[in-house]
């Protein structure tokens, strides 16, 4: 009887229920809720504002983030593409006038930069490390409520989502963190505090089906724009997507990686149709370098392997080949 009069004794009434909670489940809770605030608390310095003026006087509104202490911003390319204008509020400093460094269609990613004093960069992640399930929260300006949080789960990985300039981004990731217009160009960000993702777009009407792209590719659109102000690629014409490998075919060949770059489209009388990659093929190294996913395939397929031939390993069901393309230019 002792214990379980303690066991009543440690209950809470559940207001909308009328139920007792049990003290693990309240536990569990107030452990999330701290998790997301202190996301806020450390996140929210860096998450600004954007609006912008068209030549036309029509304007827009996104989101952005600080992500170095000298003023340099991601936001998404469809946030900014166009503007003449671009104004910038930040929570601790105010209204700055921002400069487009470059963007990217293709990835709907651009870059801004602000002249600010004591400026609080958000911590980038390491979008490879992210699993399905885990806790994200999204800070941004959705209808111009700033700095809204809202917080849920990494839906899925690996999606592919098609940009305004009609290329797919590949490796999307999928939350149902609550996004609206105005949340784009905002950070996903993980328990810790680290940006995993851009935030980008929503499916509407459905609820819970919202994308972000990944931090990792960020990452390398972001040193390309600052170096160029553009990002001019090699280009096979492939769509693809990190998978996983079949383990024993990994092992018989030899191979330590656990993915690889599944290609899910060959495009006609392209440079990989041309070379005999088909649909189902898993690329697992390029020019000697391993290929783990569509980020590290994207990063090899550099400016400087524009008319190189380039030499690919190849799964194709259980056989192991090598093929040679030659990549042409694509420039955003």
């Amino acid at each position: 009887m002792g214990s379980f009069a303690s066991f009543i004794a440690h209950t809470e009434p559940d207001a909308r229920a009328g139920e007792a909670v049990w003290p693990g489940e309240a536990e569990a809770l107030d452990a999330y809720s701290r998790v997301v605030t202190g996301v806020a608390e450390s996140v929210s310095p860096s998450v600004v504002r954007i609006q912008t003026e068209s030549a036309r006087g029509r304007g827009g509104s996104g989101s952005g983030f600080i992500f170095t202490p000298d003023g340099f911003i991601l936001t998404n390319s469809h946030v900014v593409h166009g503007a003449e204008k671009i104004k910038v509020w930040t929570p601790d400093s105010g209204e700055f006038q921002a400069q487009r460094i470059g963007e990217d269609p293709d990835t709907d990613l651009a870059l801004l930069r602000i002249d600010a004093p004591a400026l609080r960069a958000v911590r980038l992640g390491d979008s490879r490390k992210i699993r399905v399930g885990q806790l994200v929260v999204a800070i941004g300006n959705p209808y111009g409520f700033q700095y809204t949080v809202t917080a849920g789960v990494v839906s899925a990985l690996g999606r592919s989502l098609r940009s305004q300039s009609g290329r797919l981004i590949e490796d999307v990731i999928q939350t149902d963190a609550a996004l609206n217009p105005g949340n784009s160009g905002g950070p996903l960000v993980n328990a810790t505090g680290e940006a995993i993702g851009v935030n980008t777009a929503t499916i509407l009407p459905a609820q819970g089906l919202c994308f972000a792209i990944s931090i990792n590719t960020a990452k390398f659109i972001a040193g390309k724009l600052m170096r160029d102000g553009q990002v001019r690629r090699s280009f096979i014409g492939v769509q693809a997507q990190t998978a996983p490998l079949n383990r024993n075919i990994a092992r018989h060949y030899g191979l330590t990686l656990a993915t690889g770059a599944l290609i899910i489209g060959v495009e006609p009388g392209g440079p990989a149709g041309k070379a005999g990659l088909q649909e189902g093929d898993v690329i697992v190294a390029l020019e000697g370098e391993v290929v783990e996913g569509v980020d590290v395939l994207h990063r090899l397929l550099s400016e400087e392997r524009i008319a190189h031939a380039t030499k690919l390993v190849v799964l194709r069901g259980s056989r192991k080949i090598d093929l040679t393309v030659l990549p042409h230019v694509r420039q955003s």
